[in-house]
């Protein structure tokens, strides 16, 4: 018979290694973003079946792998439309999405104003501030949920 504390420290060290197969897709993820990703093959590089991935993802993220990428390509969009020299078609396809509508769905979602409105708008909102204050400042946060609390100008 095994002694109790056996179980808890392999538990514990499963949860390491799922941690870090968790860091890996989410460095994945960042890196990749422009690929054609999805869950089964995020999965199948850290072998994990897609589920599993997205359950602990969730856990371990408070969201899914595919609200994370989304949330990278929005994030990458933004800073593109910021620029004001794509438009927001060449913008969606930079960015890795193949759909035009999805595309606009959810940055809306996330921005809470159309690509088409933001990239007018946000070009000269951020005029004259650093590139990395400008991100920050920029930033989506999905559904608005959690506001700025403070702006660090250290870059």
């Amino acid at each position: 018979m095994c002694h109790p504390s056996w179980g808890r420290a392999l538990a514990a060290a499963q949860r390491l290694r799922d941690l870090a197969l968790l860091r890996r897709v989410r460095d994945r993820i960042d890196r990749e973003y422009v690929q054609p990703l999805d869950v089964e093959a995020l999965a199948r590089g850290v072998n994990m079946s897609a589920g599993h991935l997205s359950r602990q993802f969730r856990a371990a993220y408070g969201e899914s792998p595919y609200a994370y990428l989304m949330t990278r390509r929005i994030e990458r969009a933004m800073a593109l439309l910021r620029r004001g020299d794509l438009s927001v078609t060449e913008v969606c396809f930079a960015v890795g999405c193949a759909s035009l509508g999805t595309f606009s769905t959810r940055f809306t979602e996330l921005v809470g104003m159309p690509p088409s409105v933001y990239r007018d708008q946000a070009a000269s909102a951020t005029a004259g501030l650093p590139p990395c204050v400008a991100k920050q400042v920029t930033r989506p946060v999905r559904h608005r949920e959690a506001p700025v609390a403070e702006l660090h100008l250290a870059c």
